[in-house]
């Protein structure tokens, strides 16, 4: 028997030994890849919803700021404030430790967020409109969020030496949109006519009645503008008082409710400006007041009445037959002084906005419990021509917006509303198929973004 041949077998394995260095160096090169992309992919996604939320509630927010004050030429000022702080807020909310610390970083608020402005909501977007310009859209982004990268190096070496530092961006815009069918209206209707130049023969500060007193039937036999939008005087108090959730459309037709409904009518609506009567008492939960409830008085009394002619009179009583209060094109309220043939202004809504925006800005009193724009009532403005007596149907031709005067009066079967119209409103329906054609309220909501003046929408919004 010969001799084994021991060199054959021992060299076997030294031959192999490189080989199984490379892959097992292969092996953890791509496990290490697969951690990156779990733990720093996660990490980014969740970093980007975060950013993405944070720059939408801005966005919104300083949309909602513009809104209140459109014809302010600096009203983008403190929407960019607005916008700004929203933003600030969120990154200081628990569980946003890195983006709060990338905007410090970054300088602040300021230095990391970008609001802009626009007309259009497919732009172009500047930080400071020219003067005049009728910016209606907020545009905040954030284009540079650094993230802490894990294993992000791991990622960056494997590839071809281009890989961006780990960071996230996000892009949000919003704005007003028209509505046709507000879904908070107030059961009453005033009756509109075609007339060039108006909102169905209404104009900005126009000075009316919103509720009929028990001698004037101007709308039709035995109806006083009530709407049927539930069963008798308790929904008619409630709807007034703000519970409403019926959303008619333009060209529908919504039913009228004969009767006065003195009592329930005007306790509901009272809530609006703090006074809770009769069935509405201890409701503040339920129906806050206003941010503003001031207005004109005679003694204790509202100012306002209507007098035997179905005109708005100023401080009527048994002794006087008061005076005739008027609006200008500005919207301004006032009378004239028979004694002096002086011009006495009254409260009105440029008086109730201004001091609105005092309450908001921590610079005015506000109302205890107060909720911004309670005074503003949604109502139908409708095709009263050849109504019938008793319970009707009056079609829709749109939705008017109305600032509360004063509360409402009532004395044995008289009920008086008073308001003036508001050319623009903000409203709390959902914007229809094609927001373009509708009318009527608006809501602010969040657009698609646009970048290079419409041409191209983005991806992250």
């Amino acid at each position: 028997m010969g001799l084994p041949i021991r060199g054959s077998i021992s060299a076997m394995p030294r031959r192999q030994r490189g080989a199984v260095l490379v892959l097992v160096t292969v092996a953890l090169l791509a496990i290490l890849a697969m951690g990156a992309l779990a733990m720093d992919g996660g990490h980014l996604l969740l970093n980007k919803a975060r950013l993405q939320n944070a720059v939408d509630a801005a966005a919104l927010s300083g949309a909602k700021t513009l809104s209140k004050a459109l014809d302010d030429p600096d009203a983008y000022l403190a929407a960019a404030a607005d916008a700004r702080q929203t933003f600030e807020n969120n990154a200081l909310a628990a569980g946003n430790s890195e983006l709060s610390v990338a905007m410090t970083a970054a300088g602040g608020k300021n230095g990391f967020v970008v609001v802009e402005f626009s007309a259009s909501v497919y732009g172009a977007f500047v930080p400071t409109p020219a003067p005049g310009s009728d910016v209606r859209y907020v545009r905040v982004s954030v284009p540079d969020f650094p993230l802490t990268g894990f294993l992000w190096g791991v990622l960056q070496a494997l590839g071809d030496g281009a890989a961006p530092d780990k960071a996230v961006a996000a892009i949000a815009t919003a704005g007003p949109s028209p509505t046709a069918a507000p879904c908070d209206l107030s059961p009453l209707v005033v009756c509109g006519v075609e007339q060039a130049g108006t909102y169905h023969g209404y104009q900005f500060g126009d000075l009316e009645v919103l509720k009929t007193a028990a001698n004037d039937e101007s709308l039709a036999n035995g109806n006083y503008q009530l709407l049927d939008f539930g069963n008798g005087a308790k929904t008619v108090g409630e709807l007034l008082a703000g519970g409403g959730t019926l959303c008619p459309e333009v060209g529908e037709k919504v039913p009228t409710k004969p009767g006065n409904t003195v009592g329930q009518a005007i306790s509901g609506l009272n809530t609006r400006m703090n006074e809770y009567d009769g069935s509405f008492k201890n409701t503040e939960d339920d129906y806050p007041p206003d941010l503003v409830v001031g207005y004109d008085k005679v003694g204790k009394d509202p100012a306002l009445s209507l007098d035997a002619n179905g005109v708005i009179v100023h401080g009527a009583s048994k002794k006087s037959a008061g005076v005739p209060v008027s609006a200008d094109s500005n919207g301004n309220l006032s009378y004239t002084d028979p004694a002096t043939s002086a011009t006495v202004p009254l409260l009105d809504y440029n008086d109730w906005k201004d001091a609105s925006s005092a309450c908001l800005q921590g610079q005015g009193s506000c109302t205890d419990g107060g909720v911004f724009e309670r005074r503003i009532l949604k109502i139908v403005v409708g095709d009263c021509t050849g109504l019938k007596g008793g319970a009707t149907q009056v079609p829709v031709l749109g939705f008017g917006c109305f600032f509360l005067v004063q509360p409402g009066i009532h004395t044995g079967g008289d009920a008086q509303i008073f308001g003036q119209f508001v050319e623009e409103c903000e409203g709390d329906g959902v914007a229809g198929p094609t927001p373009e054609d509708d009318q009527g309220p608006m809501i602010i909501q969040l657009y698609k973004t646009f970048l290079e003046n419409g041409s191209t929408p983005s991806k992250d919004s």
